[in-house]
């Protein structure tokens, strides 16, 4: 089979995607993308001009109307046919994660798995859609919810996630009726290409995914447009804060997901073998490049000496190297982000923490790996962290362990309560009350007991904490009902069907949908058809009041 897109390393151009097909557009301008592990430049990224982000936005807009009038069943097999076409071909894609990402193999896999846990849960997606019905709410009035698509919407990507983060919410948004655009970033674009195409291949109409390539001109794009109707966004806390305050302006549903400082609390009673192996995994999988991280060990009582050791103990055992040669951990994204983590370490150490293992001086793993070339920083532990020190205040997105000693639990909650982040945390504990405890009392949008990284499953939300700004939430929250007094009565024998707006309505479910975790507006049924608000209203309203 031919593979989708150029494989990194060929120095192909990467396009944008419009209508189906590759799309060079008419900026011109690139960015460099390259192998971190190598430091190579291995291709270059198409920049979208204002023109470009027009064409794809109108594209976009174009499609809706028809993709909204596909029956729900159309979308729902051709998510089952793209579940399928992915399946199948994961390890290409996962390896393409790899050569511009950094991450192993392992890692890049279990990405696209937990992205595909989106896209079975999206397969049955029917079910969230059924609305609801009350008849005879008020006397004579029935009232109905029904969930319509939003219309296009867009998906600003992160670069630690280029495969996992836009299946967390394309499936929805493309099951749900709405259309969409892909913003990658540009540090991994060739991700989004490859599953653009994938869609294609799938049956997907054209302009219901597009993909635009970019930077903050291609993010403003989307933001300004009156035409798109939503904006979801993963990234760093200042850029989710403008997001938000931008895209809002337009009066556009805006979800902006910001950065984490993620706590693991371990108490003297813990088992210490396994908060050690957890917080290496979770510490140093994926380099550190991911917002769900744990990147504060926070050790209660007499026991951090010997936590600590165990951790050192694991880390020195990690390989490092080419994330395809059987390596526990690969390369940063880019120079410029290696040398900013490198940075924290240097200001650890000068604040008065204790280095324990320095990642900026590390032996790789197989022959083939030269630490001089490729932007290389290997697993960092730093003891006696304060809160204070700029490696526990700030985020710093990589491989960077910082241990916080305290006296007691009660120290170790108010700690956490009082980070501005509040995005994750965990607690080790053998003591059934102490978790218990500390599951009512932390304020963190996600908790793990013996578990380093509470993320959830697809059908759970992905709740979280303080850094997190949004104009969207339960579903219940963009639901819009009308509320009708039927047609004139008649009679209602067992096997008559009952002639109420309410019956015509939910006999058109096709016709409406969710995005995301929620967006939904409202529609009206009528007893002649399923049709807009504004007709139905004029043939259904009575000249009496409403009876109460």
């Amino acid at each position: 089979m031919t593979r989708a897109v150029p494989q990194p390393g060929s120095a192909a151009i990467i396009p944008h995607w419009l209508n189906g097909k590759e799309f060079a557009g008419s900026g011109g301008n690139t960015a460099p993308v390259t192998n971190p592990a190598t430091g190579a430049i291995t291709g270059r990224v198409m920049l979208a001009g204002a023109a470009d982000a027009q064409a794809v936005i109108d594209a976009a807009r174009t499609a809706f109307p028809g993709w909204r009038d596909t029956s729900l069943a159309k979308r729902v097999d051709l998510l089952f046919r793209f579940r399928e076409l992915l399946n199948a071909r994961k390890n290409e894609l996962a390896e393409i994660i790899t050569a511009e990402h950094g991450k192993v193999l392992p890692d890049a896999l279990g990405e696209i798995s937990r992205g595909q846990e989106v896209v079975e849960f999206a397969c049955g997606i029917p079910h969230l859609l059924k609305g609801g019905f009350s008849e005879n709410a008020s006397t004579k009035l029935d009232v109905f919810s029904l969930r319509q698509p939003l219309g296009p919407v867009a998906i600003i990507a992160p670069f630690n996630f280029p495969a996992m983060v836009p299946m967390w919410f394309f499936p929805i948004a493309i099951a749900a009726g709405n259309t969409v655009v892909l913003k990658p970033s540009e540090k991994d674009p060739t991700a989004a290409i490859w599953l653009a195409r994938l869609w294609s291949e799938a049956g997907l109409p054209e302009g219901v995914l597009n993909v635009l390539q970019g930077d903050k001109v291609a993010v403003d794009a989307l933001l300004d447009s009156h035409d798109i109707k939503a904006v979801s966004f993963v990234g760093s806390t200042p850029i989710a804060r403008y997001v938000y305050e931008r895209g809002t302006t337009t009066g556009k549903r805006v979800q902006a997901l910001g950065g984490a400082k993620n706590h693991a609390v371990v108490l003297p009673d813990a088992d210490l073998d396994l908060a050690a192996d957890a917080m290496v995994n979770a510490g140093f999988g994926s380099a550190g490049e991911r917002c769900m991280a744990i990147s504060v060990l926070v050790a209660v009582g007499d026991i951090a000496d010997e936590l600590v050791a165990k951790i050192v103990e694991r880390t020195q055992r990690l390989k490092i190297g080419d994330g395809t040669s059987g390596t526990d951990m690969g390369p940063l994204v880019t120079d410029t982000h290696r040398h900013r983590v490198a940075s924290y370490i240097e200001a650890g150490a000068a604040a008065g923490a204790t280095i324990v293992v320095d990642g900026r001086v590390i032996e790789p793993y197989g022959a083939t790996v030269d630490l001089t070339d490729g932007f290389w920083l290997g697993p960092t532990v730093i003891d006696h962290v304060t809160p204070e020190m700029t490696v526990y205040t700030d985020e710093i997105f990589g491989p960077v362990l910082s241990v916080v000693r305290v006296d007691t639990y009660d120290k170790a909650l108010e700690l956490i309560n009082a980070n501005p982040f509040g995005n994750g945390t965990a607690i080790f504990t053998n003591d059934g009350g102490a978790a218990r405890r500390f599951q009512n009392e932390v304020e963190v949008g996600m908790i793990g007991i013996n578990v380093p990284i509470p993320v959830p499953m697809a059908y759970y939300s992905f709740a979280v904490g303080r850094m997190f700004f949004q104009i969207l939430g339960a579903i219940a929250e963009f639901e819009h009902t009308e509320a009708l007094r039927p047609p004139a009565p008649r009679q209602r024998a067992a096997t008559t069907e009952l002639a109420t707006p309410g019956r015509a309505a939910m006999e058109c479910l096709g016709d409406f949908q969710r995005w995301g975790y929620l967006m939904a507006c409202h529609a009206l049924g009528s007893p002649y058809g399923c049709q807009r608000v504004e007709e139905a209203a004029r043939q259904m309203r009575y000249k009496a009041g409403a009876a109460r």
